[in-house]
């Protein structure tokens, strides 16, 4: 069976792209909406690591930088053993618009999964993406 490799949401926010930027690249902002604490080497190799109170945390490298346009990182694939090696690759896409900021991100690299640890991980990320990202206009909507 073949399955869909990546999610992919688009949303426009009512703010410029350098605010969009900091929201997404800096531990500030990422350590309010995508969790709630952050660390960011934000250069291409860098480490991050998200923290939520639950006692989760997320590691990640930092793969491309290309301010104010585009940002990604490979991270741990959910579901899977902390040990397994596999990442999916998870970039954001910033347009400016009349009104502010075109947002897509994309988060691919499911097709490497078989079909039990395939459906844990891309049907969770796919519900985490659409929460995430309404944080994302909270916090921006909040600033």
């Amino acid at each position: 069976m073949a399955f869909p490799d990546r999610i992919e949401r688009t949303i426009d926010l009512a703010h410029p792209p350098r605010k969009v930027w900091a929201a997404i690249t800096t531990a500030e902002g990422l350590g309010t909406w995508f969790g709630n604490k952050a660390t960011i080497d934000l250069r291409p190799g860098g480490a991050g690591q998200l923290r939520w109170d639950d006692g989760g945390s997320a590691n990640l490298r930092v793969e491309r930088v290309e301010e104010p346009a585009v940002f990604a990182f490979t991270w741990h694939i959910y579901g899977l053993p902390e040990d397994d090696p596999r990442r999916t690759y998870v970039e954001f896409t910033l347009e400016p618009t009349g009104a502010g900021t075109r947002l897509t991100v994309v988060e691919s690299g499911f097709s490497q999964l078989s079909d039990d640890a395939y459906r844990k991980a891309f049907d969770g990320n796919t519900d985490g993406w659409g929460r995430e990202l309404a944080e994302l206009v909270d916090y921006l909507d909040a600033a």
